[in-house]
């Protein structure tokens, strides 16, 4: 798997896409993985990644390759 992908026309790594999520920075990230679902927003590809925004803190995210669509497993 590519470590780089094209999220809203701009090339992404697990990190910055991480960042896009979060909005703000992150510590570290996994590479980037295809999601085995669609974006309730617009149906687009969306992308999923690990990452770590604190040292006490694991989250999964994704996010629409398409939109401004994210979410993550925060409770």
């Amino acid at each position: 798997m590519s470590e780089n992908r094209v999220v809203q026309g701009r090339m992404v790594t697990g990190k910055k896409l991480a960042e896009l999520i979060e909005d703000g920075s992150v510590m570290e990230a996994e590479s980037i993985q295809d999601a085995d679902r669609d974006c309730p927003d617009c149906g687009g590809n969306v992308l999923e990644v690990g990452y770590m925004p604190s040292v006490t803190e694991f989250v999964t995210g994704w996010k629409c390759q398409d939109c401004d669509w994210s979410e993550t497993d925060r409770d």
